[in-house]
């Protein structure tokens, strides 16, 4: 039998790579968003998570087996964050309550989970690395937490498995995404090129020194495919890594080299991209234009803000993966690679010269 899934947030980093993934793997794929993008064999669907109404429309005859949510608005505080997100969650659970047809749903948090919202992140009593899925939640407010009290009511509601993942960075192609460090340093890297200047590592000495991980889009795809498909998987959280452990002190010097630059000396302290990329928009233009690249805005690009958030975290971040491989997932993704590999796709795409 033909699966069916409805990925929502099918424009982004996750959405966009796991629905590439589930059709090329014979599923029957729609992909909602508010403003769907073209993926091919993807059915769009236009919708809007904050508006029931417009939800029910766009849902109508619309029988997914199974679900997987991929979206969130950032607000303005965590209280705000809290009311939208656990709000979008509830209102498409509620809209698919009346097909019946769902059997499980699959929700992608992060590692927020253990180091706090953006308005505490990384402060306070945090749990210890390497981050555990049995570790207990943070007393302070959380979105994510939210979003899982609502998937879990649903679940209980409506008697369908679930499955929660907690990436790290995701390395990914997505364009117009609001946190992508990996396209972001392949524009820095452009524009670094074109001023003449080196590659200036804009975090903490922490993040520097210390050791760090992250998840590949397409290896946290399989792990949502696996999940939703996995008996053993059934009603679980887990976290979801490449796999390997690495230090920036050597990963900068790595990506530097694959654009042709010098990393610049480490000093100790970073400029951050934010400073290094604020009056940067129109030499990107220029260097579109030159270059006959897609993208001209370079706002579309780039999202210093969550870069420099991620590489100015003063404690070191490990995930555990033992849950996963227990279990039976034991796909792996040198992180070097998905850089590299992410800024050939770009290349192709004609997204950087």
């Amino acid at each position: 039998m033909t699966r069916t899934a409805l990925v929502v947030g099918a424009s982004g980093i996750v959405g966009n790579n796991l629905a590439r993934r589930l059709t090329g793997r014979g599923w029957k794929v729609h992909g909602l968003a508010r403003k769907p993008t073209a993926i091919d064999g993807v059915r769009p669907v236009a919708a809007d998570l904050l508006d029931p109404a417009s939800l029910k429309t766009a849902l109508a005859g619309l029988k997914p087996s199974h679900v997987f949510l991929c979206s969130w608005l950032r607000q303005a505080s965590e209280a705000e964050n809290i009311r939208v997100n656990s709000a979008m969650v509830r209102n498409l659970l509620d809209v698919l309550s009346q097909t019946g047809s769902v059997q499980h749903t699959a929700l992608v948090t992060g590692l927020k989970h253990y180091l706090g919202p953006f308005e505490n992140y990384g402060k306070g009593n945090l749990p210890a690395t390497p981050f555990r899925e049995s570790q207990a939640r943070l007393d302070v407010e959380n979105f994510y937490y939210a979003q899982e009290d609502e998937l879990f009511a649903a679940a209980a509601r409506g008697g369908f498995g679930w499955s929660v993942h907690r990436p790290h960075t995701i390395v990914g192609f997505a364009i117009g995404n609001a946190m992508n460090m990996g396209v972001t340093l392949a524009v820095y890297a452009e524009i670094q090129r074109e001023r003449g200047q080196p590659l200036k590592f804009p975090g903490h000495a922490v993040q520097w020194n210390g050791l760090t991980d992250m998840t590949d889009a397409r290896l946290l795809a399989s792990h949502l495919e696996w999940a939703a498909t996995e008996p053993a998987a059934r009603n679980q959280a887990f976290n979801i890594v490449n796999g390997d452990v690495f230090r920036w002190s050597w990963m900068w010097g790595c990506l530097a080299s694959w654009f042709g630059l010098e990393a610049a000396p480490f000093r100790g302290e970073g400029e951050p991209l934010e400073r290094q990329l604020a009056d940067a928009g129109p030499l990107w233009t220029a260097i579109a234009r030159k270059q006959g690249l897609v993208e001209p805005d370079l706002g579309r690009l780039a999202s210093p803000w969550h870069s420099d958030a991620d590489l100015g975290r003063i404690v070191e971040v490990v995930t555990d993966m033992s849950k996963s491989r227990k279990l039976g997932f034991l796909d792996y993704q040198a992180t070097d690679e998905s850089f590299f590999d992410l800024f050939a796709e770009l290349r192709q795409r004609r997204i950087i010269p």
